[in-house]
């Protein structure tokens, strides 16, 4: 990751949002709230087995913990950030569940597999998956994308989405959930995320597309749009002057914490959501975009 300057501009967060994570202090500031401590589950996803991509910070750290208070054990992949899972995984286990952090590269469909397997043969089940891991590249126009970036994107956003999700179907029953994070830029467009934003499209086909392929098999598959949201993934891909005004112009003035993403995946991972499928949940701070 590329670290951001340090940011002169007023903090759009106050003092009281941010929390302890020391794996992140050279990166952020504020730092990104992940958990909230007043959250009591309601045994939601009792004895379930999740499987999550990009678990190891931001919103999937924050699902992570979500689904562990609902009563789930977790499993999730991560790439490079060793610091960031191990504290994931204490943070899970500290809630009296069961965790396993698969280090690795989502591209490779060799590993996707392996990931499945490594999770049937820890736990004997799973129920759901949610696919979150992706990267950015930020430039400036189509002619600055070259084509390894264009494959490399393609390759870890809707790839490693396809491979993981293929490795799981075979262990997936009636009443399982797919949860893929797409984003607000599959559906306003970003000038300077051309690529990331047409794999963010992609994934939005790609879930509908399986929605109705699973649907007689009672699978359901739902996605969630996040809009301007507080993660690692900004301030290693703006710079500081962009990231300091980070979700400014959206209604609630203000980024979205990752914790406010979790209660979105229980919703789709539980029974809650029983008769959704094909969806996409819009979290972006009251951008108005059609579903």
């Amino acid at each position: 990751m590329v670290k951001s300057s340090k940011q002169e501009e007023k903090t759009l967060f106050p003092p009281q949002h941010q929390d302890e994570h020391p794996g992140m202090e050279y990166l952020m500031n504020p730092l990104p709230v992940y958990d909230d401590k007043q959250y009591t589950g309601s045994h939601k996803l009792k004895d379930k087995v999740a499987l999550i991509s990009g678990g190891d910070s931001g919103i999937g750290r924050a699902v992570a913990l979500a689904f562990a208070k609902e009563g789930a054990d977790v499993v999730f992949v991560y790439y490079n950030e060793t610091k960031d899972a191990e504290e994931t995984k204490d943070l899970i286990t500290s809630l009296g569940r069961k965790c396993l952090s698969l280090p690795g590269d989502i591209a490779d469909e060799s590993f996707c597999i392996q990931a499945v397997q490594k999770t049937i043969e820890t736990f004997g089940n799973l129920h759901v998956l949610v696919n979150n891991a992706a990267v950015q590249y930020v430039q400036n126009g189509l002619e600055s994308i070259s084509s390894d970036q264009m494959l490399r994107t393609f390759q870890v956003n809707v790839f490693g989405m396809f491979y993981l999700t293929k490795a799981a179907l075979p262990h997936l029953e009636k009443s399982s959930s797919i949860i893929n994070t797409t984003s607000l830029s599959a559906y306003e467009g970003n000038p300077k995320l051309i690529d990331y934003s047409a794999t963010k499209g992609a994934i939005v086909s790609f879930t509908r597309s399986l929605a109705t392929s699973l649907a007689d098999k009672g699978i359901r598959v739902n996605g969630v749009a996040p809009g301007k949201v507080w993660t690692p993934l900004i301030p290693s891909s703006f710079p500081a002057e962009q990231v300091a005004k980070w979700g400014a112009n959206t209604a609630m003035k203000r980024a979205g914490q990752p914790v406010e993403f979790g209660p979105a995946y229980v919703f789709l991972a539980s029974n809650d959501s029983s008769y959704m499928t094909g969806q996409i949940l819009h979290l972006n701070g009251g951008l108005f975009v059609t579903s």
